[in-house]
């Protein structure tokens, strides 16, 4: 198989971001039949498994101290809560499990809990995702002995309007946590929030800084912004033209992401429930192959399972499964120090 490419420039993803809608759907259907099975869309769920007083400052997060919205921090859930979340979410179709929690970055203490959650949904057969903000090196091989599949952190926007969204951390944090993670050999789920009132430069800058890691993100999040009363783009862009993208926009965004990306999981995720049917169904179109479904993801409002199930009815898509033994799964895994080599070279 060849190698996707890294080299990406800004200007091609923008003559790709350029082109006529129908033209550009159709290259990224194009290339997601020739890496991906046709009409099969991931089912994942996420828990929050702590949630709220989280202490940065992200301009778009219900859970963040300095946001007004009424969201009241918890302490990390039990791991027995946890897995017993985790097997409703099986038995409803899921196949991917995501964790997050409302951290800076994790604690030691919190590492062992953390380490048998991640082995006991492992051993349901599930794929295991977590998002618990920056990680060290030690951490992410902690996360990795155990088994953990894909480790969730976004990039957020464009590294010009960074700092706009965010001030207690940089872009450059990001990607060094995600460097940790490659090293790690643990898949790097990585994506992004569109909406945010940023400008297509930006999303064109987005694209372009997951398309040229040293590795594509195995699992690329694309998110449309929730706009939450009390949090400072909530309120910001509230009864505003730029407090929902353009739905056009929205599915150019995902077929850039399909063509620069062409071997990853692009996952349709926040807002999906302000998006019509059809819209939808031109993500699909477009590359999109995994949802998170559920009534919420973390404290966001989401669609359900049987809305969910009703527009695959509708659409002919099917559940996409995964019939892999432990061993299978292992193999999967990226191979740990893979980076580390990569630099060497």
């Amino acid at each position: 198989m060849t190698q996707p490419r890294t080299d990406w420039t800004r200007e091609e993803i923008a003559a790709l971001f350029d082109l006529p809608f129908t033209e550009l759907v159709f290259r990224a259907a194009e290339v997601h039949r020739a890496n991906h099975p046709a009409n099969e869309v991931q089912l994942s769920t996420l828990l929050s498994i702590k949630t709220g007083g989280c202490v940065e400052d992200c301009g778009y997060c219900s859970q963040s101290v300095k946001a007004d919205s009424g969201v009241k921090a918890t302490k990390l859930m039990e791991v027995q809560q946890v897995l017993q979340r985790a097997a409703q979410a099986r038995d409803q179709g899921s196949t991917r499990f995501c964790m997050g929690a409302a951290w800076r970055n994790p604690k030691d203490r919190d590492m062992p809990s953390i380490i048998e959650m991640v082995k006991g949904v492992r051993a349901m057969g599930m794929e295991t995702c977590m998002t618990l903000g920056m990680l060290t090196p030690e951490q992410a091989d902690m996360l990795s002995e155990a088994g953990l599949d894909y480790y969730n952190h976004n990039i957020d926007t464009s590294p010009e309007r960074y700092d706009q969204v965010i001030t207690t951390r940089t872009m450059d944090d990001r990607l060094d946590t995600l460097s940790n993670v490659r090293m790690a050999g643990i898949n790097v789920c990585s994506g992004g929030i569109v909406g945010m009132g940023e400008t297509r430069e930006d999303r064109v800058g987005f694209i372009h800084t997951l398309a040229t890691l040293p590795d594509h993100p195995q699992s690329v999040p694309v998110n449309a912004l929730v706009p939450v009363k009390g949090t400072v783009l909530g309120d910001m862009l509230a009864d505003t033209p730029l407090a929902k993208i353009d739905d056009v926009e929205f599915v150019r965004t995902v077929a850039v992401a399909r063509i620069t990306m062409p071997l990853s999981m692009v996952r349709l995720s926040a807002g999906r429930e302000s998006m019509s049917e059809m819209t939808q169904a031109m993500c699909f179109m477009a590359g999109a192959n995994s949802i998170f479904t559920g009534d919420k993801l973390l404290t966001a409002p989401n669609a359900g399972d049987d809305s969910d199930m009703a527009m695959f009815a509708r659409l002919g898509i099917k559940p996409m499964a995964i019939e892999l033994t432990p061993a299978e799964v292992e193999a999967q895994r990226m191979p740990k120090g893979c980076a580390k080599l990569e630099a060497a070279e």
